[in-house]
C-alpha cells in the first residue's frame, strides 16, 4: 500500500501584514504580557497530517502592544502550511518581534502528542549575543 500524502500549502502563506499593535502608553514600566492558546495548528511537511499545539507568549511591550484578534488571525494563517515544529515557533517569534519591538519576547509552542512522540519548542528575543 502506497503511503498516501495530503496536500500542504508553502509558507509564504503565512501572513505576518494581519499582525495589528496599538500604542503602549506605559512605556516605563515592565509589565509581562501573557497570551496562551490551545488551537494552533499547522501541517508536517513530509506527510501533510495536521499538528495541533499549545502557545504561548510572554513579551515586555517597549513601545507597542500586540493586538489579539489580529494575532488570532495570523495563526490561522497556518491552519494548511506545512511546516517543522521548530521552524515554526521560530517564524512566529520572528514575527510578533517584527510587529511589536519588544523589550524581550518568549514563545513556547508545545504540541500535541503524535506518535507517542511529545514536542515542546521554547524560543526568546534577543538571542544569545544579540542586543534588545
Amino acid at each position: 500500500m502506497a503511503e498516501q500524502r495530503l496536500d500542504v500549502e508553502a509558507d509564504e502563506r503565512i501572513n505576518a501584514a494581519r499582525l495589528e499593535t496599538f500604542p503602549y502608553e506605559y512605556a516605563g514600566s515592565d509589565a509581562v504580557v501573557a497570551i496562551d492558546t490551545d488551537e494552533f495548528t499547522a501541517v508536517c511537511p513530509w506527510s501533510g497530517l495536521p499538528d495541533f499545539g499549545r502557545l504561548k507568549v510572554r513579551y515586555v511591550p517597549r513601545e507597542r502592544v500586540l493586538e489579539l484578534k489580529s494575532f488570532k488571525y495570523y495563526l490561522h494563517s497556518y491552519r494548511n502550511v506545512g511546516i517543522y515544529q521548530e521552524h515554526a515557533a521560530n517564524r512566529i517569534l520572528e514575527d510578533l518581534v517584527a510587529a511589536t519591538a519588544p523589550r524581550w519576547m518568549e514563545l513556547e509552542l508545545d504540541y500535541n502528542i503524535r506518535g507517542g512522540v511529545h514536542t515542546t519548542v521554547t524560543v526568546r528575543w534577543p538571542r544569545a549575543g544579540r542586543e534588545s
